[in-house]
């Protein structure tokens, strides 16, 4: 946890909660003490508070209760009171009869009340001005989830010095869904008086970006929301981004290879008459967790003669929850009544095929039951994450196990490598079950073992490195000036660089000579309506700029536009290696002594070639020239049809078919892209180019970053030492992903920073 020493840059860490951290403790004499809870957020958090220590605000749990500030551990606490109506109205009320259920998918029906919402802006209130009475000058504040959303302006309008940070744990709804909400816009005004928004998933960040904009009329740019100034702030800006929360990974394998632990596993299973298969569930009792629907898959598979009750024994955990609310005491009976119904007709004398436990345990327990269990059921209709299926993960020591997990699970993002399936799929789920129960230890190795890699390379450090590092950033664009005056908001470049990613980069940074190279529109510069208004990112700039300086580092950008177009966007590529028509244009490097028996890359076109050319350009200037929103583009060997301003998307697909149709009756190359499809006399593609600039250059290792489909010549030219990190969405053979430009330029950035120790300015 070193590393996130230093991401508060000195500043006090403010935790802010709907519970405080602790539970009491009665005592046998009667005397009282407090202890940590073992809530999932504690659980995520700890590493981060127990090293840098912090203020945690929040309620202690029990109504119309006031406690003067305490400490424990290395946390002060600071109490907030609620009385027997807040509970009622904002916490059972409004955060869990109306946010809860329309933020997971509105799997229970949503109610409306508007003295829940009255009280809901009050208890936010009382929380903003603890942290406003409480919080240093100049603190940065976490506030999180969904029943403290108003916190974030409130709490900016009593103390404009905090930096104020917010992560929801739970789904963001799409806006469809958000729509029904009679105080939508509130909610997301609240929100934006954060300076950064954390979210689970990609699609929740883009799910809230999309709202604000609706709702707010906010602009957002990437993941940057801009919120205009007033007459007392200047605009400032926003991110809105995905920081997938995660577990102390090497803490659960400690306990996990405790021998205390392990017995008890074995005792576990002996106590369950050492079944040949122990499945488990572990769940807070939630309808949105999909108890009742795994009850049922597992009743199905008994009564078909799928598994055998003497074989098999699920274990279901379901702590309670919300059991004051209606909704959580009647699935509290669905599920009792159908647990007895299962062992009723399946089980017998001194055997029962479920054993349903209604109550939270240690973690210690939790370990134990992890150990114990062939198979971990985690099938939720919705969540924002899940850190059971990542707990089960990292405690496998020994590669075995099975995971089962919902694709509606936040997890499933990134433990691709588990038994996926809907959760909703009844035959679905009981294929998954039966494939679990039977799979060869063999594939359990290999699946396990590649699960385990995922949730180290991103465990809770990395998380915490990543969100505090974009708070820190934050924090610094903020920071007043000598004058005492707030300077202008900074941009400030906080993209998250996966794990995988920052460990491969390290250690290219590291060897003695590189190839760093890179497509150029939607990877170095965003994707625009009009491409000759594409513009590097003046990071991206900047890192390939002290790339290109260092000794034994050479720069390469290859594009599909002409050498010319790219020109047009104001490149300055003194000292690069520029390729452009995809190869068939080359400046900055001599490669003809190994362009072989095709013509050398860059020579011009022959007589004959120039005249099959003309003669194609001018077949597509009749065919295609007068068509709405369509631009042709005349390239030193050839002709591209771009789409991207014609309105109509099936239209748009309509006349990229015709373009090809035309290319191939004139046997020409055609070359497919995002929007384009681009017709040549040659036949030529960055793979093929790469390989020649390779040839002319010492060997060396080749990073290559990219996100069309032009560009998967190159990742597949890639060899085990290279690294091809793919921008954006779509299949690909590259090894890494990341979603956009700016996380591209970070990745630049970082490599910069790592091989010349020159940091690259923001933004």
């Amino acid at each position: 946890m070193t590393e996130m020493q230093d991401m508060t840059g000195g500043r006090e860490l403010v935790m802010v909660s709907n519970r405080l951290p602790v539970d009491r403790v009665v005592e046998a004499d009667g005397s009282t003490s407090w202890r940590t809870s073992p809530g999932g957020l504690v659980t995520a958090v700890a590493p981060i508070v127990e090293q840098l220590g912090c203020l945690w605000v929040g309620w202690v749990g029990a109504a119309d209760e006031t406690l003067d500030p305490f400490e424990i551990g290395s946390m002060r606490l600071a109490p907030v009171e609620l009385s027997e109506d807040d509970v009622e109205l904002y916490y059972e009320g409004f955060s869990n009869g109306t946010l809860w259920p329309l933020y997971h998918d509105v799997i229970a029906r949503p109610d409306f009340h508007r003295v829940w919402w009255d009280r809901y802006q009050r208890v936010n209130q009382r929380f903003a001005e603890r942290v406003a009475q409480h919080a240093a000058q100049g603190a940065i504040v976490w506030v999180h989830d969904y029943q403290l959303q108003l916190v974030p302006a409130m709490l900016r309008e009593l103390r404009p010095d905090l930096t104020i940070a917010f992560f929801l744990h739970i789904p963001f709804p799409p806006s469809r869904l958000f729509a029904q909400l009679p105080w939508r816009k509130r909610v997301v005004e609240g929100l934006l008086g954060a300076d950064v928004i954390g979210f689970q998933q990609v699609t929740d960040a883009v799910a809230f970006r999309m709202t604000a904009e609706r709702f707010t009329r906010v602009p957002a740019l990437g993941n940057t929301i801009v919120v205009p100034g007033t007459a007392e702030q200047h605009s400032r800006t926003v991110l809105a981004q995905e920081f997938p929360i995660s577990i102390d990974a090497a803490a659960f394998a400690e306990v996990a290879a405790r021998p205390e632990v392990q017995e008890r596993s074995r005792q576990i299973r002996a106590e369950l008459g050492n079944p040949k298969t122990v499945m488990l569930g572990v769940d807070r009792l939630d309808y949105t967790k999909g108890i009742r629907h795994r009850l049922k898959a597992f009743d199905e598979l008994l009564g078909d003669g799928e598994i055998d009750a003497d074989d098999v024994v699920l274990v279901q955990v379901a702590s309670p929850s919300r059991e004051r609310v209606d909704a959580y005491r009647q699935l509290r009976d669905e599920v009792e009544l159908t647990a007895g119904r299962i062992n009723g007709e399946h089980g017998s004398i001194g055997h029962a095929p479920l054993v349903y436990l209604h109550r939270g345990y240690t973690r210690d327990e939790m370990v134990a039951l992890y150990l114990a269990a062939d198979v971990l059921l985690v099938t939720p209709l919705r969540d924002g994450m899940n850190l059971v299926a990542k707990e089960y993960v990292a405690c496998r020591t020994d590669e075995q196990g099975v995971l089962v997990l919902s694709e509606f699970a936040g997890a499933a993002d990134e433990l691709r490598d588990a038994l996926l399936v809907n959760p909703h799929d009844i035959e679905g789920l009981k294929a998954a079950v039966v494939r679990a129960v039977h799979m060869p230890r063999e594939e359990q190795r290999r699946r396990m073992r590649s699960l385990r890699r995922t949730v180290y390379d991103n465990d809770v450090a990395h998380w915490a490195t990543g969100y505090l590092g974009a708070v820190r950033a934050a924090a610094e664009a903020q920071r007043p000036s000598r004058t005492g005056e707030r300077t202008e908001p900074i941009q400030v470049s906080t993209a998250f660089v996966p794990r995988s990613i920052d460990d491969r980069v390290r250690r290219l940074a590291a060897l003695p000579q590189l190839i760093v190279a890179s497509d150029f529109d939607g990877t170095l510069a965003p994707i625009v309506p009009r491409p000759q208004d594409a513009r590097i990112l003046p990071r991206a700039r900047q890192a390939l700029e002290v790339l290109r300086s260092a000794p034994d580092t050479y720069v390469a950008v290859l594009t599909g536009r002409s050498l010319a177009g790219l020109a047009e966007t104001g490149l300055q590529s003194e000292g690069w290696i520029v390729s452009g028509s995809h190869g068939s244009e080359l400046t900055g490097l001599d490669v003809s002594v190994v362009s072989g028996d095709a013509p050398p890359l860059g020579s011009p076109l022959t007589g004959e070639e120039d005249e099959r050319l003309q003669r194609v350009v001018r077949r597509f200037e009749r065919v295609l020239g007068g068509e709405p929103g369509v631009r042709l583009e005349r390239k030193p060997f050839g002709i591209a049809v771009h789409t991207r301003q014609v309105p109509d998307a099936e239209q748009a697909d309509e006349l990229l078919a015709a373009a090809v149709e035309l290319g191939l009756a004139a046997e020409m190359h055609v070359r497919e892209g995002k929007q384009v499809r681009e017709i040549s006399v040659r036949d030529s593609n960055k793979g093929s180019v790469l390989r020649s600039i390779r040839a002319a250059l010492p060997a060396a290792p080749v990073l290559f970053l990219g996100d069309d489909v032009t560009d998967e010549d190159v990742f597949a030219s890639l060899g085990p030492d290279d690294l091809g990190i793919k921008v954006g969405d779509g299949a690909t053979a590259a090894v890494e992903r990341v979603p956009d430009p700016e996380t591209a330029t970070a990745v630049l950035a970082l490599l910069a920073e790592l091989r010349t120790g020159v940091v690259i300015g923001s933004e």
